[in-house]
């Protein structure tokens, strides 16, 4: 039975966004933030109308897994008579046995468990909902969506290092990540811009995580993340590509350990780092800080820079798409980005940039820029939904 409404959860270190979805109709969206400090609820409607939401101060949820224990009883009010069909969930990583959402069994769980040292700020937060949910309500099913997969058709050259090719097979090799936000993209293209659809696109997921990834005919062929959701770009916190020598010079010089080399890759590096202010674009935007607008101008750079690359990847491009919240919000990213990629052939409309108007570049541009709202949500509903039904086996 598919009749239902399936809950999407997304866990992160401090907060967990949630939505109910009746086929692609989202009945309410909302999230919980400042969890294991203040946490607070918001919640609105399919309409955007704002919900009466509880009030979790009395009984405040340590981690992500308590908040959604205690919305249970809420969200099943909001079914409205609706059965629950199941809860799917964002795992950032499948590693690489997964190359489609799967249905969640203790197994799993413990073989996605494994994968957390590659991803060591989402994969924890991800898995702990689930272990709730098993103990809490056994009989619905849980289905593990994951942001590698849709990465899996990139060919075999573009997956390797230039390591001992026996590690390789231990899996040591390239998986990309925000596959389902770069898997919405690629489905509403043919409604967008069909001509595109089948043609050579690149994709800017920029925000707080940021990459970028090649499509040709809707597939994925390249991305600028690597082994982990560390490689590739700078982001709020973490670093992007960095020479392996780096790591090597600090532990020998500096004595880091491990530890100390993830905290400074992952938590005190990338736009924070530079600035020395702010992980968040529009507190740097807002600054007049040197240091910020420095630490935006490296962010531009990396990100044509892998324009390029992604281009040379593609063989040409007829393409470039903004999305995620940076991509989506921030006109002066997207006009800096476009800029730096006028030989390329990407000729912007600086008008329609500054209204987000889904197309930002001229009439005659040579390369057409975009701007579309991501909707990983919507994907996980759907991977959901057909995995009951059998379609996604």
């Amino acid at each position: 039975m598919t009749e239902g409404v399936v809950v999407v959860l997304n866990a992160g270190s401090s907060s967990l966004k949630f939505s109910l979805y009746e086929g692609d109709a989202v009945l309410l969206s909302g999230q919980v933030d400042g969890i294991g400090l203040r946490p607070r609820v918001m919640a609105r409607d399919g309409a955007g109308t704002k919900l009466a939401v509880p009030d979790l101060a009395t009984d405040p949820p340590g981690t992500p897994a308590e908040a959604l224990l205690a919305l249970l009883p809420w969200l099943r009010e909001h079914l409205g008579g609706r059965p629950l069909l199941a809860l799917g969930h964002r795992v950032v990583h499948g590693g690489q046995h997964h190359d489609r959402p799967r249905r969640v069994t203790p197994a799993l769980i413990e073989e996605l468990a494994a994968l957390s040292p590659l991803a060591p700020l989402h994969q924890p937060h991800n898995l702990s909902p689930i272990r709730a949910a098993q103990d809490r309500v056994p009989d619905v099913p849980q289905v593990a969506c994951f942001d590698t997969a849709f990465h899996r058709t990139i060919p075999e050259i573009a997956q390797v290092f230039a390591l001992p090719f026996e590690m390789a097979a231990r899996g040591i090799r390239r998986y990309g990540f925000h596959g389902l936000s770069y898997e919405y993209i690629a489905s509403v293209l043919p409604e967008v811009a069909p001509d595109l659809a089948t043609g050579r696109v690149v994709v800017a997921h920029l925000g707080n995580g940021a990459s970028l990834c090649a499509l040709q005919g809707g597939r994925s062929v390249a991305t600028t993340m690597g082994f982990s959701a560390l490689d590739g770009l700078p982001m709020g916190t973490r670093c992007g590509e960095i020479d392996p020598a780096v790591v090597l010079h600090l532990m020998r010089e500096d004595g880091l350990d491990i530890a100390g080399v993830e905290a400074l890759l992952y938590r005190r590096s990338g736009l924070l780092g530079l600035s020395g202010l702010s992980s968040d674009f529009r507190d740097l935007l807002a600054s007049d800080d040197p240091r910020a607008r420095f630490a935006i101008d490296v962010f531009v750079y990396r990100v044509a820079r892998g324009i390029g690359s992604l281009a040379a990847a593609l063989g040409g491009l007829d393409a470039l798409v903004f999305t995620a919240g940076v991509g989506e919000n921030a006109a002066p990213i997207r006009a800096a980005v476009c800029d730096a990629c006028r030989w390329l052939g990407i000729e912007i409309n600086e008008t329609a940039n500054a209204m987000k108007a889904p197309v930002i570049t001229r009439a005659g541009s040579r390369v057409a820029a975009y701007v579309i709202p991501t909707d990983e949500n919507l994907m996980i509903a759907r991977h959901t939904r057909a995995l009951l039904a059998g379609s996604s086996e």
